[in-house]
């Protein structure tokens, strides 16, 4: 997994870069698919996947489309509101909230996406499968499923205590 770097305002982490071999007349063609993981670090949070014949194009393909599939979060103070499960293939990811001062405590995968989107204490549990791309996808869809205070209130028609 790479550090990161910062697009403009946007944090790039790459998650998994694959490399595939098509066998041709003289040998083997190698190609590359990278995975990444965008967020501008204040509730917005992305993931692309880029295939190219090196490693850089692919993923400067990847930011491009995690860019353009980014979802907005519910944050509250560092954390997330509520505890959430998401699953894709047969991977679970938990997200629990946490008190400030915490960090997050989460695999790299898990951890990437978390600290793309602006979460600073969080804890985490994966099971399952611990396949990165299954992983981060697992992670974004249990963060589209936050939902603040505000929204709850709203859709039920009440107020909470």
């Amino acid at each position: 997994m790479s550090e990161g770097s910062n697009r403009g305002e946007l944090i790039d982490k790459v998650i998994k870069i694959k490399r595939c071999a098509a066998v041709v007349k003289g040998g083997r063609r190698f190609s590359f698919a990278a995975m990444v993981v965008v967020g501008n670090g204040r509730g917005k949070v992305g993931w692309g996947y880029g295939k190219a014949n090196e490693v850089p194009p692919s993923v400067e393909k990847a930011v491009k489309d995690a860019s353009r599939s980014m979802i907005e979060i519910s944050l509250d103070e560092g954390t997330i509101p509520h505890r959430v499960e998401g699953r894709f293939g047969s991977a679970l990811v938990v997200l629990v909230p946490a008190a400030p001062g915490t960090g997050v405590i989460a695999g790299n995968a898990v951890r990437a996406v978390c600290e793309s989107a602006g979460i600073h204490n969080i804890l985490t549990k994966s099971f399952g499968s611990n396949n990165p791309v299954n992983l981060v996808k697992a992670t974004i869809e249990a963060l589209e499923r936050l939902r603040s205070r505000q929204e709850i209130e709203r859709l039920r028609g009440v107020t909470l205590t």
